[in-house]
C-alpha cells in the first residue's frame, strides 16, 4: 500500500518504513503525528481524493530536525564593481512514515525504541598490553 501526500507545498509517494525530508514540521524527535493531506490511497484498488481521501491519513514518527545544504545567492552587475551575496539553510524534518490510515482509524503502532550505543570493554590481554 503506498499514498500520496502533500505537506509544505511539495508531495510525496510514501509507503510503510520509508524515511523522508520535508520542511519544518512542529513536534518533538521521537513522538507520532498525523498528516491528514492524503492526496492518493493505493495498492489492489486505489483511492483518488477530491482534492484529499476523506478519512485517510498517514502515521508518522519524527527522528530529528536539522538544517538543509547551504544556498547561495550570488548577484552579480559587470562592470559596475557591485555584486551581492546572501546565503540561506532551509529547516528540515526528518520523519519515517510508520503506517497509513483509511477511514479515520487512529495510529496503532508508537515511536521505535532508541537503539542502545554497545560500548566494548577491554580484554584482559588488552589491558595488560
Amino acid at each position: 500500500m503506498f499514498a500520496v501526500i502533500k505537506t509544505g507545498g511539495k508531495q510525496y509517494r510514501v509507503v510503510p518504513d520509508d524515511v523522508l525530508e520535508v520542511g519544518k514540521i512542529e513536534g518533538e524527535v521521537g513522538s507520532i503525528i498525523q498528516l491528514n493531506e492524503v492526496l492518493v490511497v493505493g495498492g489492489d484498488t486505489p483511492v483518488l481524493g477530491v482534492p484529499t481521501v476523506a478519512g485517510a491519513s498517514v502515521a508518522v514518527e519524527v527522528l530529528d530536525h536539522k538544517r538543509g545544504p547551504k544556498v547561495i545567492a550570488f548577484k552579480k552587475r559587470r562592470r559596475k564593481n557591485s555584486r551581492r551575496k546572501r546565503g540561506y539553510r532551509d529547516e528540515i524534518t526528518v520523519l519515517r512514515i510508520s503506517e497509513i490510515l483509511t477511514d479515520g482509524a487512529k495510529p496503532t503502532k508508537g515511536p521505535r525504541p532508541k537503539k542502545e550505543k554497545v560500548v566494548k570493554e577491554a580484554t584482559t590481554d588488552e589491558a595488560a598490553a
